[in-house]
C-alpha cells in the first residue's frame, strides 16, 4: 500500500490534472490518474464531470478504475482529488450530483440524498425487424383506438417555443419530474436558462401534449449513437415525462417511428419513465419476434450531495 501511495503522489500533480475545458473534465483533463512508470506511463483511473446550472452544479459522468488496478483504493483517491479540485477552481459549485443504474445499498447511499427513482425499460433488436416492429406499435394504437382516446402529441421544433415550455414554473409539478430536473442521457439538468443552451446544442427531438398551454406530458430522444457492446451496436434513449399512459405509448412510438431509417446492425433502446408507466408499456411492446425485452425490470437513481 505504500509503494501505491507514492506511485500517486508521483501521478497527482498539475500537470496530470489539467481542465480539458472551463466547462467539462475528461479523461484528458482533471479527473484522470496516470500511473508512474519507468518506461511509459498509462491511464489507470479517470472521473469525467460537467458544469452546469450557472456554475451551482458539477455533475459527474463517470467514475473508472482499470479492472487490474481495483480494490487498491484508487477510486476513493481520485473522487477526493476531484472534490478537492473542484472546490479550489469552481468555489461557486455547491452540489454535486450523479445518475446510476444500480442501487449501491443503504450504506453508500446514506452518503448522498436520494432525489428521484426512474424505471427503465430496455429493448433490443435489429434492423430487419425494428420497422416491423414500429409498424406493430402504430397498429395496436390504432386497434385500440388510443391514437383519438387522448390529447394529440406534437413535435416542438422552435427553442422560444421550447424555452417558454421548459421555463413554465408548475411543469415540474405537472410532469412529476424527477428531482425537478431533465435528465438527457442520464445527465439530470435543473429547468433554467443556461442549461437550455446545453440542451440545444445536442440535437434531441422533443414532442409534448398538444392540449392547450399547460401541457400534461413531455418526451425527446437523443440520436443514435454506437456503443461496443456485440462488436458494434447502436444505443438509443428515449426519455418520458408525465405518468399519462396513453400519451407514453404515442410519444414510444413517435420516437421510434422518427428514427427507423436511421437503425442499422443491432440496436439497444432504453426508455426512462415515471415507475408507473413501466409495465404497461413492457405490455404494449411485446409479441414481436426481433425486438424484445433486453433486460428485467431496472431503475436509474439520481443522488445529490457536497462536492
Amino acid at each position: 500500500m505504500h509503494q501505491l501511495l507514492k506511485v500517486l503522489r508521483m501521478a497527482l500533480t498539475p500537470q496530470n490534472f489539467m481542465p480539458r475545458s472551463k466547462k467539462t473534465f475528461s479523461m484528458a483533463g482533471c479527473g484522470s490518474l496516470t500511473k508512474a512508470n519507468p518506461n511509459h506511463g498509462h491511464k489507470v483511473a479517470l472521473e469525467s464531470g460537467l458544469l452546469v446550472d450557472g456554475g451551482e452544479t458539477v455533475i459527474v459522468e463517470g467514475l473508472r478504475v482499470c479492472p487490474n488496478e481495483r480494490g487498491c483504493g484508487l477510486a476513493g483517491v481520485i473522487q477526493r482529488f476531484v472534490d478537492g479540485y473542484i472546490k479550489r477552481v469552481y468555489p461557486n459549485a455547491k452540489t454535486k450530483r450523479l445518475t446510476r443504474g444500480d442501487d449501491p445499498g443503504p450504506e453508500k447511499l446514506s452518503k448522498f440524498t436520494l432525489l428521484a427513482r426512474r424505471a427503465i425499460l430496455s429493448l433490443w433488436g435489429d434492423s430487419e425487424g425494428f420497422d416491423s416492429f414500429v409498424s406493430g406499435l402504430k397498429e395496436k394504437l390504432l386497434v385500440s383506438d388510443e391514437s383519438n382516446s387522448s390529447s394529440p402529441l406534437v413535435p416542438v421544433k422552435d427553442l422560444d417555443a421550447l424555452k417558454t415550455l421548459l421555463l413554465d414554473s408548475d411543469l415540474s409539478s405537472r410532469l412529476q419530474l424527477p428531482g425537478g430536473a431533465i435528465i438527457q442521457d442520464w445527465q439530470p439538468l435543473k429547468l433554467m436558462e443556461s442549461n437550455l443552451h446545453i440542451l440545444a446544442r445536442r440535437n434531441l427531438t422533443w414532442f409534448v401534449d398538444g392540449s392547450g398551454g399547460k401541457p400534461l406530458f413531455m418526451s425527446f430522444h437523443t440520436p443514435p449513437y454506437p456503443i461496443p457492446f456485440n462488436g458494434g451496436s447502436l444505443r438509443f434513449n428515449i426519455d418520458l415525462y408525465g405518468t399519462d399512459t396513453s400519451l407514453a405509448k404515442k410519444a414510444l412510438t413517435a420516437h421510434l417511428n422518427s428514427v427507423r431509417s436511421e437503425i442499422q446492425g443491432l440496436v439497444l433502446v432504453h426508455i426512462y419513465m415515471h415507475q408507473t408507466l413501466w409495465e404497461d408499456l413492457k405490455q404494449f411492446c411485446e409479441g414481436h419476434e426481433t425486438v424484445k425485452q433486453f433486460r428485467d425490470y431496472w431503475e436509474q437513481l439520481f443522488l445529490e450531495r457536497e462536492p
